[in-house]
């Protein structure tokens, strides 16, 4: 689509604030307003409507893209929505530790235990640790905690909480950034800490440095929208 505004405007609605583009409200894929919970939000994204070109590119509209998915999917049926990221609760990346570098096994926990006591002291669970990557069965009064826990979350948060699950493979770390425990950058940090390592040992790949950087800008959006709500 070619841009076809020339101002972009935020105005308060009932319940929230709205994005109009030359007067007229702008409206999610479903054709519903594009109206958010915060003044900063809003503001964020009118900021993305104003620097479009002359064509809009979504990769652009973060902060667009994740309220979409906010008002047409998770609001509508948060239920639905959640049961996308619940998976998470059963595989989570911080259980599976490498079973023959032992300095790797040294930097996971240092990394990935202090979120794993976190989610332990905050939802009253425990978790299995192994080492390999064959799949183990949580506590089933772990998985759901954890699954009431995702149910909990509002669906502004939830929006952003897909794609901080499913880039870190983590749902410990998606909520403890949801609920502000842990600062985004350390999180993004040990969810990458097995890539990183590996780059610090063999070398980099360009391809699988393109890749993270591109999934590094997903996370920080999501992280973004988070704090602007």
């Amino acid at each position: 689509m070619k841009r076809f505004w020339k101002e972009v405007a935020v105005a308060p609605e009932e319940g929230g604030w709205g994005i109009a583009l030359d007067g007229r409200p702008v409206r999610t894929p479903q054709r519903a307003p594009l109206a958010v919970a915060s003044a900063a939000l809003a503001e964020a994204i009118a900021a993305e409507w104003r620097n479009v070109g002359e064509t809009i590119d979504p990769a652009h509209m973060p902060m667009t893209g994740i309220a979409n998915a906010a008002i047409d999917l998770a609001f509508p049926d948060p239920a639905a929505f959640a049961e996308t990221i619940a998976a998470y609760a059963e595989t989570d990346l911080f259980c599976y530790r490498d079973d023959r570098d032992e300095v790797l096994q040294a930097e996971q926990a240092a990394a990935w235990n202090p979120p794993l006591a976190w989610a332990e002291s905050r939802f009253g669970v425990e978790f299995i640790l192994t080492q390999g990557i064959l799949p183990i069965d949580q506590p089933p009064a772990t998985v759901a905690a954890l699954r009431d826990a995702i149910f909990a979350v509002d669906p502004w948060r939830m929006a952003p909480l897909n794609p901080l699950v499913t880039i870190g493979g983590s749902l410990v770390a998606g909520l403890a950034l949801v609920e502000n425990a842990f600062d985004a950058d350390s999180l993004w940090q040990a969810v990458s800490l097995d890539d990183l390592y590996q780059e610090r040992r063999w070398g980099t790949d360009s391809e699988a440095q393109k890749a993270r950087a591109a999934h590094k800008r997903d996370w920080d959006n999501a992280a973004r929208f988070l704090t602007l709500l």
